[in-house]
């Protein structure tokens, strides 16, 4: 569980928030780079605030990630078979659920935040009729080994725009892990009962928590 949390930990370190009016979303390689920049110097300007009260990092991943995350198609993965089981009113539920969990859940490994380097791919050409890419970060931390972490984004056909989706952590999608963490629930108690858990997870208050030095 260290591993997985120093890996969401590097994930909102990195390169999928920022401020919307400046980052070009048509480009999956140049909107990581720029939102990378960013999200550093914005987390560096406010540590005061946010050693003084954590639940400021709630704004921050609403303001600088959900803009280039798309969580209903997030959250449709998840659900995976379910998706056709459901009515409208309840998907829309479960999303909404499924982001306020994605925030608080950001938000706490937030509280552990430190200047990790990172290494980004280097630009590719992309295909026009290419709706999903994989863009690679190296993660360079003097105390661990490298990580490598993959980026999943995908592009709106209406928009052009990139957004992110899934990361794959040394091969193992964040997508895929929750689908099997909640798919046994899914199946026995339906979406309902899971909306209600992460409704309950996503209330529970942001503190701060001892950096993993291991």
């Amino acid at each position: 569980m260290k591993f997985v949390r120093y890996v969401l930990l590097i994930l909102l370190s990195l390169p999928l928030f920022a401020q919307a009016a400046t980052i070009d979303k048509t480009d999956p390689y140049l909107m990581m780079r720029q939102v990378s920049q960013m999200t550093f110097a914005r987390l560096k300007a406010e540590q005061p605030k946010i050693q003084n009260n954590p639940e400021v990092l709630r704004d921050v991943v609403r303001e600088e990630l959900l803009p280039y995350i798309n969580t209903r198609y997030a959250a449709y993965k998840v659900l995976g078979p379910q998706l056709k089981k459901t009515s409208k009113q309840q998907r829309n539920n479960f999303v909404a659920a499924f982001t306020d969990y994605l925030v608080a859940s950001y938000a706490q490994v937030l509280t552990q935040y430190t200047d990790q380097d990172i290494e980004i791919e280097p630009r590719k050409n992309v295909p026009e009729n290419r709706s999903i890419v994989s863009v690679r970060v190296d993660i360079l931390d003097t105390k661990r080994p490298p990580i490598r972490l993959d980026f999943k984004l995908r592009k709106n056909k209406k928009t052009n725009e990139w957004q992110g989706y899934d990361m794959v952590a040394e091969g193992v999608s964040m997508i895929s892990t929750k689908q099997s963490e909640w798919s046994g629930q899914l199946r026995t108690e339906g979406v309902d009962a899971v909306t209600a858990n992460l409704k309950q997870l996503a209330a529970k208050p942001i503190r701060r928590e001892e950096k993993d030095n291991e």
